[in-house]
């Protein structure tokens, strides 16, 4: 894979308008193309992952360990999996699975801290990035949670 097709999957990748063009040049040199067949887990749940993987093709699932009966779907391309990994050393909720032929860009926590220490206004992008993802998350959460509420009766 060449340099520049890296970088233009990270700019494709939401998670990394965080980045410049020149940082995102920088961590695609750092990056890794990888390839999971259909079935291949990419991520358990429990393990502390080393970095993120930005789906380049394919289709992958979410689930909580042990219950594949109701997974969370991604086929977005650009859909950064596990964007938190790039900054906090903590186990993985969900297990993430290939559903079919799948690629990644594999991006190391390494290579995005190194950049986050050298440049302050990166880390505070991330920061603001992942703090807004969260809180969308848990919005999302307390709109179904109340929903589910309403229904009891």
């Amino acid at each position: 894979m060449q340099l520049d097709d890296a970088a233009t999957i990270l700019g494709r990748a939401d998670f990394f308008s965080v980045c410049d063009a020149e940082q995102r040049r920088l961590l695609a040199f750092a990056s890794e193309r990888k390839r999971h067949r259909p079935g291949t887990v990419i991520y358990p749940a429990g393990e502390v992952p080393d970095g993120a993987h930005v789906l380049v093709s394919g289709t992958v699932a979410t689930f909580q360990e042990g219950d594949e009966s109701n997974p969370f779907v991604i086929a977005a391309q650009g859909a950064v999996l596990g964007a938190m990994s790039l900054i906090v050393a903590r186990p993985r909720p969900v297990t993430v699975k290939a559903v079919d032929q799948v690629e990644t860009l594999f991006v190391p926590r390494a290579a995005f801290m190194k950049l986050c220490n050298q440049s302050p206004d990166l880390a505070a992008r991330a920061a603001e990035r992942i703090r807004d993802d969260l809180t969308g998350y848990l919005g999302a959460i307390e709109t179904v949670k109340g929903r589910m509420g309403s229904s009891k009766g």
